[in-house]
């Protein structure tokens, strides 16, 4: 599966100037992520807005996995021209799975959040799903954590922060104890700026 990234290319520049004058972001560790290479960005997810924070961070494509509902229409043509792989929540979605494989075989980067939806509750984070966990150890791709705290808040410099945490390698084929160690890391990195963002 070719994903066509040109309207990615085309749109981050602006999406990038637009974002960064409303929310101006706080963006802590990017130079975490390789500039090359097969890598797997993941964290946690508060807010449709999350995605555009992504592309701010970084000016590799960021190959997002996104639910399959927002490709009915003219949305199929526009979320594939950005470069997303469609995932049908409802069940393992070993297409999706499959495609993200693809494309870090091509040494792309792949965005994700492991939680698979919004996260509501009072815990600092949701159960993480295997798909990172998996499309990394069987690509043997790199794993660069976030976490995104803050609130998204219209001219109010640092209200929202991404911070990448150190890149690394799965070394184990137990993919729970992976998923574990994933989900420690970046539950380490939304305490430890929620409290920084405290101080702000």
């Amino acid at each position: 599966m070719k994903i066509d990234a040109v309207l990615y290319r085309i749109l981050r520049p602006v999406i990038k100037g637009l974002f960064m004058f409303l929310y101006r972001p706080n963006i802590i560790g990017k130079e975490n992520i390789p500039k090359k290479g097969a890598v797997v960005v993941c964290g946690n997810h508060t807010h449709n807005w999350d995605s555009p924070l992504l592309m701010c961070s970084t000016k590799r494509t960021i190959h997002f996995l996104a639910k399959d509902e927002l490709f009915k229409g003219i949305g199929k043509y526009f979320f594939s021209g950005m470069a997303c792989i469609p995932v049908n929540r409802r069940q393992k979605d070993r297409n999706a799975l499959e495609s993200a494989i693809k494309v870090l075989e091509e040494d792309k980067l792949i965005g994700i959040f492991p939680e698979g939806t919004f996260n509501k509750t009072d815990d600092v984070i949701m159960p993480f799903k295997y798909g990172a966990v998996s499309m990394a150890y069987k690509t043997n791709s790199t794993i660069v954590p976030f976490s995104i705290t803050g609130k998204y808040k219209l001219f109010k410099k640092n209200s929202i922060t991404i911070c990448f945490g150190k890149p690394y390698k799965i070394k184990t084929d137990d993919l729970t104890d992976a998923n574990n160690e994933l989900m420690e890391k970046v539950k380490k990195l939304i305490i430890k700026n929620r409290k920084s963002d405290k101080h702000e």
